[in-house]
């Protein structure tokens, strides 16, 4: 990794930044610093016992990452929100109903890049740096792919020190969407948690990030992602692009014409979007009678007032907005793999770190002022009403270990593998129920790749994977999971043996709730708690939890 004083920092307004808010010297290509050599030495090992992507069926990878949108919140899990890109591709693809995140933005992304719990990598408490772990940048890259990285980062790490030939983004956790650094001249000031958010445009660190004014998050890591494509389009190796975005994050901000699309449309309140979404759910097959609709935990719509229905509406249309913005943006990199005549043998996913969020993080962030709801200047939250929603049919949100805090929408689209006969399906367009994790993407990325998993790297002892390969399952050879699955975050925690899932809590004082049982073969949103009937599999299985935790925080050093 560079040392601190390897690290250039160039001040808000810098005159070398260009159009897309980079240093004018920064031409796609590295400098040939020792680090640089020494990658370019390992690469060209890996690469004498690889062949070329003209002569491998190797795919290309792009995985993309949207933040805290919950299950139900694009057109193909039941929502009303314009989302024509993630259709295409659940038309084309595989949707998973059970695949799982671990209910929080930095565990879940460590899980997502490793294939380990973040538990074994020391990221289950706070954003830090990856140990005893490598990255899929790291896998790929030494196995011979491009690698990319558009987006939201969440650790205390430069992805560019990690396997990354290029990085563009936010280090930090989240940002005002507009701007954020320091108030431009003849602008609001914007709205913000802390002005010193970390960016790092590879190896150059901007703190504060102060960008040009046509600014929007979703759009500028897109634009960099599309540059890297662009760039270095006449490669012949396959590349990796991890785009992470931090919409639908909070704070709710969208650009006026995406919010238009969608003033007005949530006036029917929480409880009729709610139901039209299980009904579409319903009627598309996603969702069958083992996913019963959970209770609502909304507010009465009737029981707020003319003016409260008024601003419900606008925070709903801002966070539909910023999803619609997300799709056109995924449409973009779509549209460029295209052109680039890739799009047949690129593997593309999709998902979410965690389930819809039910935080209220206005008060003492929100600037005074005229700033309104969805604007630069104003940090507005979702909030619990329109999370309730978001996760449709199941329970609970983000920082809970209940299906709404951890079930992802998980879309898996390879027109070239389909179309083989390794696959099991003959068409795109399936919904499969099987149990999946974020730690299971590394070792599927790595058997689709050839890339090898290492057990040392860079000197450090890495962690076996804890994650299984999701490609038996694409080829028709899997539908049950082999090893149990355990979360662990905050209050929250769980573990899945089958179908069956215990679940708890702590509640407010730290106390922890009893485990809850539930067999999700007939009941996937945890509407009937069998932990009295059952006690003996309730203690078989806390058993299997307490062993795991005491193993994984004993290897993570912590």
């Amino acid at each position: 990794m560079l040392a601190v004083q390897d690290v250039e920092r160039y001040p808000e307004n810098d005159p070398r930044f260009n159009a897309l808010g980079s240093p004018l010297d920064l031409t796609g290509k590295k400098s040939p610093t020792m680090r640089h050599l020494v990658t370019v030495g390992i690469l060209a090992f890996a690469l004498c016992g690889l062949a070329s992507a003209a002569e491998s069926p190797r795919p290309n990878i792009i995985l993309i990452l949207a933040d805290d949108l919950g299950w139900s919140d694009i057109g193909p899990y039941g929502s009303e929100i314009a989302t024509p890109n993630l259709d295409r591709l659940a038309s084309g693809g595989l949707r998973f109903t059970q695949f799982h995140n671990t209910s929080k933005c930095f565990p879940s992304r460590a899980a997502l890049l490793t294939g380990l719990y973040a538990q074994q990598v020391g990221m289950d408490r706070k954003a830090a740096v990856i140990r005893n772990g490598v990255t899929l940048g790291e896998v790929l890259q030494s196995g011979g792919y491009r690698t990319y990285w558009a987006g939201k980062h969440h650790g205390t790490e430069n992805p560019y020190d990690r396997g990354f030939d290029h990085y563009y983004g936010l280090r930090d956790g989240a940002c005002n969407f507009f701007n954020p650094g320091h108030q431009r001249p003849g602008e609001g000031k914007p709205a913000q948690k802390r002005p010193n958010r970390t960016w790092y445009i590879d190896n150059k660190l901007i703190q504060p990030y102060t960008p040009p004014k046509d600014f929007y998050t979703t759009d500028y890591f897109t634009n960099y992602a599309i540059r890297y494509l662009e760039e270095d389009k006449d490669d012949d190796r396959p590349f990796f692009l991890y785009v992470a975005y931090t919409a639908p994050h909070d704070p709710l901000m969208a650009w006026p014409e995406d919010i238009a699309k969608y003033r007005g449309k949530y006036q029917e309140g929480y409880e009729a979007i709610r139901q039209e979404r299980y009904r579409k759910q319903l009627r598309m097959g996603l969702v069958d009678d083992s996913f019963p609709l959970s209770a609502s935990d909304h507010r009465p719509w009737d029981s707020l007032s003319p003016q409260e229905r008024t601003i419900e509406d606008l925070t709903m249309a801002v966070y539909a907005a910023m999803i619609d913005r997300l799709d056109q943006n995924i449409g973009k990199i779509l549209a460029k793999v295209r052109e680039l005549g890739q799009e047949e043998n690129t593997l593309v996913i999709f998902a979410s770190d965690n389930g819809a969020s039910s935080e209220n993080v206005t008060s003492g962030y929100n600037i005074p002022g005229d700033g309104a709801i969805g604007t630069m200047e104003r940090w507005t939250s979702l909030k619990r009403d329109w999370a309730n929603v978001g996760n449709t049919p199941y329970r609970y949100y983000k920082n809970y270990s209940y299906e709404g805090g951890i079930c992802t929408p998980f879309i898996v689209y390879w027109p070239k593998f389909t179309a083989s006969e390794e696959s099991a399906y003959e068409a795109g367009d399936v919904i499969h129920n099987y149990p999946g994790h974020f730690i299971d993407v590394m070792p599927t990325l790595a058997e689709v790749s050839g890339a090898p998993y290492p057990s040392k790297f860079n000197g450090q002892p890495i962690h076996p994977v804890a994650g299984e390969s999701l490609m038996p399952v694409l080829r028709g050879e899997q539908t049950e999971r082999s090893k149990p699955l355990y979360f662990q975050w905050a209050r929250g925690r769980a573990v899945r043996r089958d179908n069956w899932k215990i679940v708890s809590s702590q509640n407010r004082g730290g106390d922890e709730v009893p485990w809850e049982l539930y067999n999700l073969a007939v009941d996937k949103t945890e509407t009937r708690n069998l932990a009295a009937e059952k006690p003996a599999l309730v203690k078989e299985l806390a058993r299997l939890y307490e062993n795991w935790y005491a193993r994984v925080s004993s290897s993570s050093g912590d």
